[in-house]
Formats: structure tokens, sequence, C-alpha cells
């Protein structure tokens, strides 16, 4: 499975660096084409699957799944931190703004948005030094913090406000966190670039 999710990645890349964006059938709207994105990787181009009779990936397809721990998040996660769309965290990513999934290091591996790093919920406390802070848990200065951009698995998905939340309660300031609600399940949806995560 992952050498044909690696082949159907490697093909769109390939695509994406040959293909004129001006040209896409499939833009993200309908002033963007495509754009592109640094990661450790080098340069990504994210745009949507040109093949029209693409369906969505079956994970992300399922209506259903058990509450707790599956329950529907709210658009507002907490006070002060901004939720985004696509259009939003392209931006966002496109001037280099940090990227976080949210989930846990499987979920990741299995393909993320390009750029992402991986800052598992559960570890979200004690990586805060990755992000701008200094100190250790319970005792960090968030003063100098990056400002960052947070996703899970989609609206059914608690991993990324679980994150939120623990940034917050370290003293991580509302207004450096983004919310990207719609997470991998809208990113498939869309017919967005997907990439394998990295350890």
């Amino acid at each position: 499975m992952m050498r044909l999710f690696s082949g159907i990645a490697l093909s769109l890349l390939m695509f994406a660096t040959t293909a004129d964006a001006a040209e896409l059938d499939v833009k993200l709207n309908a002033a963007t084409p495509s754009v592109t994105v640094e990661t450790s990787n080098g340069p990504v181009e994210i745009m949507r699957n040109q093949d029209t009779e693409a369906t969505i990936n079956p994970k992300y397809a399922k209506t259903s799944r058990k509450c707790p721990p599956f329950c529907i998040q709210p658009m507002q996660v907490a006070p002060g931190v901004t939720t985004v769309g696509e259009m939003e965290l392209l931006a966002f990513a496109k001037a280099g703004g940090k990227l976080i999934d949210g989930r846990t290091l499987e979920w990741h591996l299995d393909g993320t948005i390009p750029g992402a790093i991986n800052m598992p919920y559960t570890q979200m406390a004690a990586r805060l030094g990755e992000i701008g802070c200094t100190g250790s848990v319970g005792k960090w200065d968030c003063s100098k913090a990056e400002k960052v951009l947070l996703f899970c698995n989609g609206p059914w998905c608690g991993q990324s406000p679980m994150a939120i939340k623990a940034m917050l309660r370290e003293g991580y300031p509302a207004d450096k966190i983004l919310y990207y609600r719609g997470g991998m399940q809208a990113w498939h949806t869309l017919g967005l670039t997907v990439v394998e995560g990295e350890m």
C-alpha cells in the first residue's frame, strides 16, 4: 500500500514540476492554480488531483465514528485561536509558516500536508521549545513563540484541539495559533497533494 501511495505521490510531484500551473484543469481557485511550499525534502507543489474521476481515500470517507473519542469539534477550538480554511493554510505555508500535524505518528506517516512536521498531541506540552518557547513543562516562557497552524484528521478529530489546549495551558499565546478544522478529511475531499510523513 505504501509503495502504491509513494508511486502516486511521486507521479503527482513529477506532474507538478513539469506542468505549467496555469494550464491545470483543476485549480485551487480561479486565481490560484497551485502553491509551492518548502519542505525538508525540497519544494513541493500543492495542487488538486487532475483526475476528474478520482474519489476520496476510503479512510476519510467514513461518516460515522464512535464518540468519544471521535466527536465533532467546534469551529472555534478556544478563544483567540483563529480557525482557517484551505486557502488560508496554503498562504500560510507558502509564506514559510510552520504547519503542525498534531496526529499520532502512524497517522502522520500514512500521509500529511506537504511541509508539515509531526508534533503529536500527546507530546505537545513537552515540545514547545521547538516552536519558540523556552523552559520546560509547567515553566514555559512563550513570549517569543512562533505563529503555527495545527491540523489533524478533520472535524471529528480531537487530536489537534487537544494539542492546542495543552499549548494554551502551558502559556502559548492564542493569537499565535491557527486551527485547520477541516484537517486531512477536507484535504483529501478536495484532492489536494498529500505526502508521506517523516519521523
